[in-house]
């Protein structure tokens, strides 16, 4: 069901119901910010409330409203959004907890929610257990506590599932504009993807950040996604918080490599949005797409009149994925005719202090590094927090810097709190960004790179119910099982009774590998022999802990070893996982993850991403792997996935026998739901 919520996010009416201070903070609120619609508030026993006039209903109001904050129990909050259905109310705000959240305390919390979503029908609801929105753009404050929030002509908007987080949020002295906070609490009604997507309908809007707790209607995200890429508005995620469903099962390598985090990492990756994992980087990255955009290209320049400052900035960047590129010819013209011959040039650049105080060689010299290879140009100053005069050349050289080149410019303090409000609203008013940290600007630098288009192809999703009675396939089983879409796996036999083995194996080329069947970890258990001829059987089978044998011809011409495995988590869809394989798994934890179905263009980056990729390509003259036979390797394992949907909790091939002509999957395990 898609619910309109434009009139309960862009009111032009709010009533306000109960008489509680939560409710007349929630009208002090509405009239601070400058709301010029109507506000009424709802008291059966009040004629006034703080000088307005009161309703002894919703009927009783002269018409509509578009908005409501519903103050009052939560019991009685079921009628009151009864009455505004029948009125045609816009939408409300259901503020009361005791609902789906303390279902642990109260059983009746869970059957109490499903009745308000009943009540609701089509009429959209925030929460409960949720504090509301602020509209700051046409000044609508549906919130009963202090903010930070002013009016704005654009800026980002803000969607958290915690009341209280937003409010930290609104209080920031960074100079980020921002037009909307949103609160969801329990998402009863409405998914956080569903707001998000009516927030990005205002063109006023030029972000998106989103506080995420967990996922929930993955459906609803690609939606959200999609539009958000087609608006050109860039989302950043701040996912907290881990779920044990993705962890339950432990049969595999696999489902201890992707855990749920892996899993909402590669889901955020998917949809295209940047993920960050603090709130000073998450507010960074927010101004700087605001006002600058994601970086065009993953590279920065840095100015500074320190050589401290300019080893910071450049061990800060380390393994962050932005790069400081070698000055060009062009550069150091320039910046000698700028700076003179007392300063050795590079990048990131210490100009020393012999043309501070004199703005025009500053700018002179910042312009010098701002060429187009350039994706955004640092200059580093923290201001002291008396006596400013003679820091105002570095606000001025940025600004005429900027001017010049119109490329992008930000001024970043290497202590967040010594880049004052004055200063960064003067960098905001020339045009350019005012960054606090440096951890946080470079962070929130590599961040605006991460930001791309969605995957156009949906999420494999499991059905919402399905049996929780699982088995584990033999290893011959599986093997089978994924060969018929298309795996290569040895050539073997499956044999019962070790006095069987050396006739049965004639047919087969050694060297051979014996394994015992029935054992989750083989090799822990001593029941996976290797090198053999046809005569070394019986003596290789007789320690080991079973009667179930197979028998394989070995493959011994691999240059690296993979695993690839897939694993259903319950939030996120099916994870799959590619990782160094072989006795390397735990010890490297060299992994990536990805959601199924994953691209082929995904698979080849997940592929290079791996600390053992450099084998794959033929390491020191070594010959290199076959990389189409392990992308068809990984295409078979998805087609099993794709078809087994409504069943499978697991499945993995590890290794992955990687040849210079093949890709051979040398052990597989499924597990699966029992039909």
């Amino acid at each position: 069901m898609t619910r309109d919520l434009s009139r309960l996010i862009r009111p032009k009416s709010i009533a306000v119901v109960g008489g509680g201070a939560w409710c007349s903070d929630v009208i002090r609120q509405i009239q601070k910010i400058g709301f010029k619609g109507d506000i009424w508030p709802v008291h059966p026993k009040s004629r006034q409330v703080l000088g307005l006039t009161a309703y002894v209903s919703i009927d009783a109001l002269p018409e509509a409203p578009d908005a409501t904050f519903i103050g009052i129990n939560r019991h009685a909050t079921l009628q009151i959004v009864k009455d505004l259905v029948a009125k045609g109310a816009g939408g409300a705000v259901c503020f009361a907890s005791g609902f789906s959240e303390a279902a642990s305390e109260d059983a009746s919390g869970g059957e109490l929610q499903a009745d308000l979503v009943a009540a609701a029908g089509n009429m959209p609801i925030l929460g409960p257990n949720c504090y509301g929105l602020i509209n700051a753009l046409d000044g609508a404050a549906i919130w009963p506590d202090q903010h930070g929030c002013k009016r704005e002509d654009n800026g980002v908007a803000i969607l958290t599932q915690s009341s209280n987080i937003a409010i930290n949020l609104t209080n920031q002295q960074r100079g980020l504009p921002i037009a909307y906070v949103a609160t969801c609490g329990n998402m009863a009604q409405l998914n956080q993807a569903d707001i998000a997507s009516a927030l990005l309908d205002d063109p006023r809007v030029t972000a998106l950040g989103l506080h995420i707790e967990g996922f929930t209607n993955l459906r609803a995200w690609e939606a959200m996604a999609a539009k958000a890429y087609a608006k050109g508005i860039p989302v950043v995620a701040l996912k907290v918080g881990a779920s044990d469903e993705a962890q339950s099962a432990t049969v595999s390598h696999t489902a201890s490599l992707a855990g749920s985090d892996a899993g909402a990492n590669a889901l955020i990756k998917r949809l295209g949005f940047a993920r960050v994992h603090d709130l000073p980087v998450f507010l960074e990255t927010l101004k700087l797409l605001h006002f600058s955009g994601p970086l065009a290209v993953p590279t920065l320049a840095s100015i500074s009149c320190s050589g401290g400052e300019a080893s910071l900035m450049a061990d800060t960047a380390l393994n962050s994925g932005l790069a400081f590129p070698p000055l060009s010819e062009s550069q150091r013209t320039h910046l000698a005719e700028a700076l003179g011959s007392m300063v050795a040039l590079a990048n990131p650049l210490d100009y020393h202090t012999y043309i501070w105080r004199d703005a025009d060689a500053m700018a002179e010299a910042w312009s010098a590094m701002m060429t187009s290879e350039i994706g955004l140009t640092f200059s580093v100053v923290d201001y002291p927090p008396e006596n400013r005069s003679d820091w105002d050349c570095a606000t001025d050289a940025a600004i005429k810097a900027h001017k010049t080149t119109k490329r992008p410019m930000a001024v970043v303090a290497s202590l967040p709190e010594l880049l004052p409000p004055d200063v960064t609203q003067t960098l905001i008013e020339g045009g350019v960004v005012p960054m606090h940290g440096l951890r946080e600007a470079i962070s929130a630098a590599a961040a605006t790179t991460q930001i791309s288009a969605p995957e156009t192809t949906p999420l494999a999703l499991a059905p919402t119910e399905r049996p929780q009675t699982p088995y584990v396939l033999t290893e011959h089983e599986a093997k089978t099982a994924l060969a018929t879409h298309g795996l290569t796996i040895p050539q073997s036999i499956c044999v019962t009774g070790a006095h069987a083995l050396t006739k049965t194996a004639g047919t087969l080329t050694p060297p051979l590998v014996l394994k015992g069947q029935g054992i989750a970890h083989k090799t822990e258990a001593g029941a996976v022999k290797l090198n053999l001829t046809a005569t070394d059987l019986p003596d290789a089978a007789h320690a080991m802990p079973t009667d179930s044998f197979l028998i394989e011809e070995m493959v011994d011409d691999g240059v690296v070893e993979l695993l690839i495995g897939v694993t259903h988590d319950p939030a996120h869809g099916f994870v799959l996982t590619i990782a160094a394989g072989g006795t390397l798994t735990e010890i490297l934890s060299d992994s990536a993850s990805l959601l199924v179905p994953a691209s082929p263009k995904s698979i080849r980056a997940a592929l290079t991403s791996l600390k053992i990729a450099p084998l794959l390509t033929g390491y020191r003259g070594a010959r290199p792997a076959n990389i189409d036979a392990i992308l068809q390797a990984i295409d078979a394992l998805q087609a099993y996935v794709l078809a087994n949907l409504d069943s499978l909790q697991e499945a993995e091939i590890n290794p992955l026998i990687c040849t210079p002509t093949r890709a051979v999957a040398a052990d597989a395990l499924i597990r699966k739901d029992m039909s």
